[in-house]
């Protein structure tokens, strides 16, 4: 992050403060880190049994967005942490995201930097690796993206689709967006009731990964999991069509659609 261009800080770790890493500061508490140090937002690499107390103190402390890397915090605990936020006014992205990046600006994540350029096609997606996949295929066509936004792969996340579309449809950097989604829970469903019903109105291209997941078992992320008849990538894939958007076959399939005419 550094090496890209993120102005790091602070870091906050107990028992570890006075130290220094890569040059950046480290202190006990958020609260002291703010006595020497000007921060606006906070990234949480903790592991999951201590991850909740991590993020609600960057909360408390008034840091916004808190982005959480850690994957398999207890879904309690999550359900706090969104809840507790919310009150707060504060943006939860992830758990278990690989952050958030503006290219050729800053990266709040473990993206990794060089498959990123500057441009116009917003990402937001529930997928790691599908994330830098479809972004290098959008780099490769010339369009590069605006803002990147990963929302985690975990049941319970504290962005959504929705959310993120609502901040593309006002961006003025953003002309169209790559939506990414996966097998589990109806995200992508309510993603597309909100571009159906006019929420989001610029070009959508999508991709849903898992066609090949056996429903009931886990397939990577702890919310991909296909329960009954709902959170299929068919029934993802249907109804994203069904609100107008252009929903691949494959990953590369996404650039070459917001390429063509649907750019």
């Amino acid at each position: 992050m550094l090496e890209y261009g993120t102005k790091i800080v602070a870091g906050v770790t107990p028992g570890r403060g006075g130290d220094e890493v890569c040059g950046v500061p480290v202190y006990d508490t958020i609260a002291e880190a703010k006595e020497h140090r000007t921060m606006d937002a906070s990234i949480v690499f903790v592991p999951a049994p201590y991850a909740l107390d991590a993020a609600l103190e960057a909360v408390e402390a008034g840091l916004d967005p808190v982005v959480v890397i850690t994957e398999g915090i207890p879904v309690r605990d999550t359900i706090e942490l969104a809840a507790r936020a919310r009150r707060a006014g504060t943006t939860i992205v992830g758990p278990n995201t690989p952050g958030l990046i503006k290219p050729g600006e800053s990266k709040l994540g473990i993206m990794p930097a060089q498959v990123f350029r500057e441009g116009s096609v917003g990402i937001v997606s529930r997928s790691g690796t599908l994330f830098y996949e479809i972004a290098a295929h959008v780099t490769r066509v010339g369009l590069g993206q605006s803002m990147c936004v990963g929302l985690g792969g975990d049941p319970v996340v504290g962005l959504d689709f929705i959310d993120v579309l609502r901040w593309f449809e006002h961006d003025e950097e953003t002309d169209s967006v790559a939506l990414i989604g996966e097998i589990g829970g109806d995200a992508e469903e309510r993603a597309a009731e909100f571009i159906s019903e006019g929420g989001f109105t610029k070009p959508v291209a999508a991709y849903i990964a898992g066609r090949s997941a056996v429903p009931g078992k886990r397939m990577g992320h702890a919310g991909a999991i296909i329960q009954g008849s709902t959170g299929t990538a068919e029934s993802k894939m249907k109804v994203l069509r069904n609100a107008g958007v252009a929903v691949g076959e494959l990953p590369g399939d996404v650039a070459r659609f917001l390429k063509g005419p649907l750019g």
